[in-house]
């Protein structure tokens, strides 16, 4: 999948269409994800959905609520077996039970977006699922945010 996606950004820059394409690519990929999407920053201290694949997703999420929250405010990959025990977690799905999102930098370093991937299964994410999606993104920053 990874070499696909590759193939797929070359020579785009484009971000709606580089994260739309990836979105895309994910959720078709593996059955597991039901929900696979994009929280953007756009204005400071705020993430808006899209691009994604799935159900509806949030419409807005500050970064001092939730996982995807948590991760812009920190920069750093949050991994939830369970939803459920997550006391600010925001529900977009009744259907999730475990989810990864992983920081979108550009070249700078700055947070552009963040990558929210849910599973209707508990501990469904780990560390390899965090390797591969932090390829992922590493290719969206080298792609689509290589100009500041």
């Amino acid at each position: 999948m990874f070499k696909r996606l590759e193939a797929l950004l070359a020579g785009v820059s484009d971000e709606v269409a580089c994260l739309s394409t990836t979105a895309c690519e994910l959720f078709h990929a593996f059955e597991e994800f039901h929900w696979v999407g994009f929280y953007r920053v756009t204005v400071p201290g705020e993430l808006t959905v899209g691009p994604y694949q799935g159900g509806h997703g949030c419409l807005k999420i500050s970064f001092d609520r939730g996982v995807c929250g948590a991760a812009a405010r920190t920069k750093q990959v949050q991994i939830v077996s369970d939803v459920n025990a997550v006391t600010d977690h925001i529900a977009c799905s009744t259907t999730t039970q475990s989810e990864i999102v992983l920081p979108v930098v550009d070249v700078n370093d700055e947070l552009r977006a963040v990558l929210d991937v849910d599973s209707d299964e508990l501990a469904h994410f780990d560390a390899m699922d965090q390797y591969h999606l932090a390829k992922v993104c590493d290719l969206l920053t080298r792609t689509c945010y290589v100009v500041s």
